[in-house]
């Protein structure tokens, strides 16, 4: 090699030097001996580590197989997603013309509840009870009752004030009574409240003289209504208002 080494290094010397200046480390003569140069780079990463390199690492797949796939992916993922809304909106438009435009009931038997629908809006939801699903066995005869209250589209079929219930023979069988042989004995007046709207197959809207049990799935299959209920219900109620029970 030509030259003398201590003439090439006292520059490198000069230019670490500075740079340790800048950063304020201590004892920078003795850092720069050979014998003390393993301390002096130690110094010298710590202070890179502490103000940083510049550089901003993020997590890039090598793989440009994966990240086409995964492009491919999220785009149809939103395609699918454009596609459902569409469907959507259609059957809303579709079920929208089904839904009777002039006043009509739903009863939720489930959670024993009554609506009364004027279009897109909810009228009046009233608590009410409905049927309780008991097997009642006449064990004489061989018969049975299910007091379920029916699922299904009815309607309105007459609408009564102050309702007189004529008794079944279920209703001796379940009070442990004989069944009377003179029809008078039959009805009873006053248990199904002021009004009672008729639907078919011998179920009612009425009222009740029990509205402690409202709420309950307590009934032999009719819809029971509070008092104040009612009369906004059979009020509101023509015949041939839908009735729809589920």
């Amino acid at each position: 090699m030509n030259g003398d080494p201590q003439k090439h290094s006292q520059p490198r010397r000069i230019v670490l030097r500075l740079r340790l200046q800048r950063l304020a480390l201590p004892s920078l003569d003795r850092l720069l001996a050979r014998r003390n140069l393993v301390p002096a780079l130690l110094c010298l990463f710590g202070a890179l580590t502490w103000w940083g390199t510049g550089y901003e690492y993020s997590l890039i797949s090598s793989d440009p197989a994966a990240s086409l796939e995964s492009s491919v992916s999220s785009a149809a993922a939103g395609q699918t997603k454009r596609a459902l809304e569409r469907e959507q909106r259609t059957l809303l438009r579709k079920l929208r013309r089904y839904v009777p435009r002039a006043l009509f009931i739903v009863i939720d038997q489930t959670h024993n509840r009554l609506y009364v629908h004027k279009g897109d809006q909810v009228w009046l939801e009233a608590v009410c009870s409905a049927g309780s699903g008991m097997i009642l066995k006449d064990t004489k005869h061989g018969r049975r009752w299910v007091f379920d209250t029916p699922r299904g589209r009815f309607r309105a079929l007459t609408k009564t004030r102050n309702p007189v219930w004529k008794k079944p023979d279920w209703a001796f069988i379940e009070e442990g009574e004989p069944i009377p042989a003179d029809p008078s004995e039959r009805f009873e007046y006053g248990s199904l409240g002021e009004y009672a709207i008729y639907f078919g197959n011998g179920y009612l809207i009425h009222g009740t003289l029990y509205e402690r049990l409202l709420g309950r799935s307590v009934t032999h299959g009719c819809i029971r209504l509070g008092r104040d209920d009612l009369r906004k219900v059979y009020a509101a109620t023509a015949i041939g208002t839908p009735i729809y029970i589920y």
